[in-house]
């Protein structure tokens, strides 16, 4: 398995993946979260190649405080093979070449395998409250 930063090219394959993986929500438009997170120097996708296909990805972003991941995804024919678990590093690892402290994500709270995947990674559930509001008038 290799690892690499995406290119534009990639885009339908990784939002097909996206798809598969059951993360897009219909208020949310994955086409347009691909191309802004390549079009801006703070954040990029990585994508996992097995053999030439495409098997998982990660958005990872640095707002200059923190890390963040979005859209980890491993195609479910493949999952439990380490895909994730290495994403992770590589987001990881990218965070901390540009200095960044300190990485997070969010996970529905009624998404238990994502939350125990993440605790036996050494993630912790942190006491936070996200709070936020729409700025592009959608549902």
């Amino acid at each position: 398995m290799t690892i690499h930063a995406a290119d534009p090219a990639e885009r339908d394959a990784t939002v097909a993946l996206w798809e598969l993986a059951g993360l897009t929500r219909p208020w949310n438009d994955p086409v347009r979260d691909f191309d802004l997170a390549l079009s801006n120097p703070g954040s990029t996708i990585l994508l996992a190649r097995d053999g030439g296909r495409l098997v998982g990805s990660v958005m990872v972003g640095f707002d200059g405080h923190r890390g963040w991941v979005y859209y980890l995804a491993s195609n479910p024919d493949c999952r439990r093979r380490g895909i994730g678990r290495a994403l992770m590093n590589a987001a990881e690892e990218w965070l901390r070449t540009r200095d960044c402290p300190k990485i997070q994500l969010m996970v529905r709270g009624d998404n238990q395998s994502a939350r125990g995947f993440y605790d036996a990674i050494g993630y912790d559930i942190q006491d936070v409250v996200t709070i936020g509001r729409r700025l592009d008038n959608s549902a």
